[in-house]
C-alpha cells in the first residue's frame, strides 16, 4: 500500500487517541450522548466528515502537483 495512506492511517489513530487519552471522562460522556442521537443525524455527520476528508485530500493533491 502507498505510504501516503499508512501515514494517513497513522495520523488518524494519534488524533483518535488524543481524546481518551487527555480527557477519558470527557470522552466518554460524548460517546454516551452520541448514542442517543437518531440514526440519521449521525449518518449525516458521518456523510460530512467523509465530503470533509475528501476535500481536504483533494486540496492537498491539487497543491502538491503545482
Amino acid at each position: 500500500m502507498n505510504s501516503t495512506i499508512w501515514t494517513a492511517l497513522a495520523l488518524v489513530l494519534v488524533l483518535e487517541g488524543l481524546g481518551p487519552m487527555l480527557a477519558p471522562g470527557l470522552w466518554r460522556r460524548m460517546i454516551q450522548s452520541m448514542t442517543q442521537l437518531p440514526d440519521r443525524l449521525l449518518q449525516r455527520f458521518g456523510g460530512g466528515l467523509v465530503v470533509a476528508g475528501v476535500v481536504v485530500y483533494y486540496m492537498l493533491r491539487a497543491h502538491g502537483s503545482n
